[in-house]
């Protein structure tokens, strides 16, 4: 049975305002709420080698949350212009569906690494994140050859924040824990 977005799913990205304003507002909201963990949690553990500073954070995000809305709308409007059942439709379809699922998986891994300060349930989240990326950069870019402009860049930042969580939990928590699991194994 095929999934079914609820048609505020596509009334949002229609209008372009409101398809770059969501993301990016989202984005900063939980940029906000996380500001103290970033400051005292965050910045008193070990990171990475490869860690940009952080100021690189917000400016990143706020071109990619312009791109994905961007994208969206691209996508949408392409998804109302094709003829119903058509290949591009379908494609516009399923593109829009993955734009969602990876939005709520997006929005969801700052309050999970941050918020919880859970490394490795954002490892799991962006884990998951990335490659669903990749598959919508690869839908979108048949529905609308523009939207490579905002989810290449996203591909490429999303693999590299997949290393930096993973570097860090691994700093901070992961070798312990699997030191830990293996001593017990013995």
């Amino acid at each position: 049975m095929p999934i079914e977005l609820p048609g505020l799913f596509y009334q949002i990205p229609r209008n372009p305002a409101i398809a770059v304003g969501l993301p990016l507002a989202l984005g900063m909201l939980n940029g906000r709420i996380t500001k103290t963990s970033v400051e005292t949690w965050f910045e008193n553990r070990r990171q990475p080698p490869g860690q940009p500073p952080r100021w690189a954070f917000p400016v990143a995000w706020t071109y990619l949350y312009i791109g994905m809305g961007a994208a969206s709308h691209l996508i949408v409007k392409a998804f109302d212009a094709a003829v119903p059942g058509s290949p591009l439709k379908l494609v516009a379809d399923s593109a829009l569906k993955l734009y969602w699922a990876q939005f709520v998986l997006n929005q969801a891994w700052t309050p999970l690494f941050f918020g919880l300060q859970k490394p490795l349930l954002a490892l799991i989240d962006i884990g998951a994140l990335t490659p669903l990326v990749y598959k919508l950069a690869n839908e979108a870019y048949k529905v609308d050859t523009r939207t490579a402009f905002a989810f290449v860049p996203y591909c490429l930042w999303l693999t590299y924040a997949s290393y930096l969580n993973a570097g860090f939990w691994w700093l901070n928590e992961g070798k312990a824990q699997v030191d830990k699991a293996k001593k017990k194994d013995l």
